[in-house]
């Protein structure tokens, strides 16, 4: 990562002993229903890293339709490369080995922002999304809420 901070996270090691293991600050992204959120995540690298992706999972209570219910992270970018076997994602937009911690962490803070409807990994929450935003706005607060209480 670079010497600069960068907006919107923080990452490091969860123990100097392993490597493969790291924790991240993501913080809600301004001017969407996440600011105000310091959400943890945990960072796993494969021991095939770089040419296979990372697997991100959220520790802090987290509603969002990319997220699913266990806080594991459905993103393109962190998706074995090559071909989709679904059809949804172009080989350019799956893992790559030139992708860093930054560029997944940058791509995670733009899906809090910008959800992908087409294959949500929360369906109960693209649904609440779309058909009760209200509700939806409500429940993302709460864990806001919650996230700045841990």
């Amino acid at each position: 990562m670079r010497r600069l901070p960068v907006e919107g996270f923080s990452a490091g090691l969860v123990n100097d002993d392993d490597i493969y293991k790291w924790e991240v600050l993501v913080i809600g992204p301004p001017d969407t229903l996440y600011e105000g959120g310091f959400f943890k995540a945990i960072l796993d690298f494969p021991k095939d890293y770089p040419q296979k992706p990372p697997k991100m999972k959220f520790v802090s209570e987290i509603w969002h339709p990319n997220i699913d219910k266990e806080g594991n992270v459905c993103i393109s970018i962190l998706h074995d490369p090559g071909d989709d076997k679904w059809g949804y994602e172009r080989p350019e937009e799956r893992w790559l080995p030139v992708h860093t911690v930054e560029t997944i962490l940058l791509s995670v803070i733009s899906m809090l922002a910008d959800p992908n409807f087409e294959s949500p990994a929360n369906v109960d929450a693209a649904k609440m999304q779309r058909e009760n935003y209200s509700e939806f706005k409500k429940r993302v607060a709460a864990c806001v809420r919650r996230s700045q209480e841990e």
